[in-house]
């Protein structure tokens, strides 16, 4: 598997703060298009510093195509899988953990210094060079994603293909 890191852009692009490119949400509860109101979006990027674990589908029928969102309050991963548009996968990126690829690839699940407290599908575990604890850039990532179903430049990522 290869990869790159797409750093960060200082200029973010405009965008629709209206529009919306998320088609399935599965958060507290399942909510397709019709149930995608303002007020949803706004409880769900005010709660992402708090704590939570949201999967945004660009499928009307939550097929395909996601941004899972992982938070506790400290840590926020975005983990994408765009398996339809055939282009891998894309997580955040932590530039402060770089030095920790190699230990991640060797899975000790109790390297506290490699390894956060959040876990994929409440089973993976996430290590800390994918995820992030800039909240506020996080959250603009969300919206960003939510918005226009691209991934946010004002963050690093990582791409997996």
């Amino acid at each position: 598997m290869s990869s790159e890191i797409i750093s960060r852009q200082e200029v973010i692009p405009p965008f629709n703060q209206n529009a919306v490119a998320v088609k399935y949400i599965e958060y507290d509860n399942i909510y397709d298009e019709a149930d995608i109101t303002p007020e949803l979006i706004a409880r769900i990027l005010k709660d992402i510093p708090e704590g939570v674990e949201i999967r945004l589908y660009l499928d009307p029928d939550g097929e395909g195509d996601f941004l899972e969102v992982l938070s506790d309050g400290e840590w926020l991963s975005l983990g994408s899988s765009m398996e339809q548009k055939e282009d891998g996968c894309y997580y955040s990126y932590n530039v402060d953990y770089a030095n920790t690829a190699d230990e991640v690839e060797k899975f000790n699940y109790s390297n506290t210094d490699v390894w956060s407290n959040l876990a994929s599908g409440g089973q993976s575990p996430i290590p800390k060079i994918q995820a992030i604890t800039d909240m506020d850039a996080g959250v603009k990532a969300v919206e960003y994603f939510i918005r226009t179903g691209e991934f946010y430049p004002g963050i690093d990522w990582l791409h997996e293909f």
